[in-house]
Order: structure tokens, then C-alpha cells, then sequence
């Protein structure tokens, strides 16, 4: 199947279809890709439409230019005039509205999501690339917090995303100080899986996404489940998660394609179900 665009409803959002690979691209290369209000409700859509289509196996989310995303657009805050007249509880309520759209759904899709870095990823940018399953950055990208300094406290889940990567003191070091972590310490700490060469990075990213697309579908929503599962539960609970999945998972013809691969000596053809 050739590759295909798929309309997102403006510019500054771009999404293909390769394959069973979804590419979503943050489109503002020009602001970093700083998240606006066009493009944030198009990440939230395609978010939602890749992850319900049956015939996308991965999704990867990245950024034009030299950018993944530099966060909220840190200009456009200083105008502040016309949300003082919405409601305190109102604001609120929205802002938890746009949260639990867009790196909340971004972490409870079913299938393998992947974020490849080419430059920095800050703020809410930094949100979304640690709501993904994996993040693949080249080596001249950076991390970074930045609330502190412009004394906000974080959004779109960042808290419990750096807490449950990088672990309770981390996560209190890279949200106070505000740093400019480089690629190879963010992949110490855990916040980055695999770092590769700027010129490799597309080109990795997209084998990565590939790769997994080709994939098991219902054993990989299930690991999630798992996954997901083991973060608010005892061992003991999480075995007996872990025994209903697998035994399940057992039952699909993808184990049954897997073990007949597994003797003929072949890669398997996965059908998800």
C-alpha cells in the first residue's frame, strides 16, 4: 500500500500512513513546534482516530525541523486579560478536559506508541514524548522541564510521568532546577530509550515503528494492561492480572501463527486476533 496523508485540518499538524505506521508531525518548525491552538486540538483528533483504527499498528509522533516540541507557547501567556474573566473552577475544568485528551488518551491507546526526538522537547513537548511507550531521540536533543522558571507547576501529566520514569528524586531535581538535560543523560536516567546519530533518527524511528507494527497487536494491548496494572497493584495481584492476560493471550491466533513460525524456522504474519 502506498504511503498516504491523512487530513488533520490545518497545516501545522501532518499525519501519513505507511504501512501499518501512523507519523504524526508537530508542524511549526518555525516556533519549535510549540504547541497553539490549532494544532493542539489536531494532535488530540489524530491521537484518537490512529489509535481506534484496527489497521494502524504503531504510532510514532515526532517534529519537523530540529524540534520535537518546545512546550506551550510561553509569549502567548503574557496576554492573560481574557482568561481573567473566565472563572477560576471553569479554567480548571477545561485545562483537566485538554489533559485527559491529550497525553491521557496518548497513554491509554492499545498499541505501541513511539516518539522520536530530533531537537527539544520542553514542557507539555516533554509531556507527550514521555506519555509514549518509547522514546528514540538523536543526539543533539535535549530535555527540559521548564516550569519552574516561569513558576508554574506542571501539566498534561508530566509530574507522575518523569516520577514513574525517573523515579521520586529525579523527578524533583529535573522539575526544580529546570535543566537542559542532553540526550545520553536522559537515557541514563531512564526518561530516553535509544539515542542515534541526528542524521539516523528518521530513518531509526520509522524501523523502530515498523517493527513494532508488524507485531502481535492483541499481546501488546495486553502488556499494557499489565503494565498499566502493575503500577497500582501488590505482586500478588499483578500475577493474578498477569495469569487472565496471558492465558487469554494464549488462546489468539497470533500465539498459535507464533508457535507454528517458531518450528517452520519463519518470521510470523500476525493478524491481531
Amino acid at each position: 500500500m502506498p504511503k498516504q496523508s491523512i487530513e488533520t485540518g490545518t497545516d501545522e499538524l501532518l499525519c501519513d500512513i505507511d504501512g501499518r505506521v501512523a507519523t504524526i508531525t508537530l508542524n511549526r518548525p518555525e516556533a519549535r513546534n510549540a504547541l497553539s491552538d490549532h494544532l493542539t486540538p489536531a494532535l488530540r483528533r489524530m491521537i484518537k482516530q490512529c489509535g481506534d483504527d484496527a489497521a494502524i499498528g504503531s504510532i510514532l509522533i515526532t517534529g519537523a525541523g530540529t524540534a520535537f516540541c518546545a512546550g506551550g507557547d510561553v509569549k502567548g501567556m503574557g496576554n492573560g486579560i481574557a482568561k481573567a474573566e473566565v472563572p477560576l473552577e471553569d479554567r480548571i475544568a477545561d485545562l483537566r478536559t485538554k489533559q485527559r485528551t491529550l497525553t491521557g488518551a496518548l497513554v491509554a491507546v492499545r498499541k505501541p506508541t513511539i516518539a522520536a526526538l530530533p531537537g527539544p522537547a520542553a514542557g507539555a513537548g516533554l509531556a507527550i514524548a514521555l506519555a509514549c511507550d518509547i522514546r528514540i531521540a538523536a543526539e543533539s536533543a535535549i530535555m527540559a522541564t521548564g516550569y519552574a522558571r516561569i513558576g508554574l507547576t506542571g501539566d498534561y501529566g508530566i509530574n507522575w510521568l518523569l516520577t514513574r520514569l525517573a523515579g521520586p528524586a529525579r523527578a524533583r531535581e529535573l522539575m526544580f532546577l529546570s535543566e537542559r538535560i542532553d540526550a545520553r543523560r536522559c537515557e541514563a536516567l531512564g526518561l530516553i530509550n535509544r539515542v542515534v546519530p541526528d542524521s539516523e533518527l528518521r530513518e531509526a524511528a520509522f524501523a523502530l515503528a515498523k517493527q513494532l507494527s508488524e507485531g502481535p497487536q492483541v499481546a501488546f494491548g495486553r502488556i499494557k494492561d499489565n503494565l498499566d496494572y502493575a503500577l497500582r497493584s501488590d505482586l500478588l495481584d499483578s500475577m493474578d492480572y498477569e495469569a487472565d492476560n496471558l492465558v487469554r493471550s494464549a488462546r489468539t491466533n497470533d500465539h498459535k501463527e507464533a508457535v507454528r513460525a517458531f518450528v517452520e524456522k519463519r518470521k510470523p504474519t500476525f493478524v491481531g486476533d
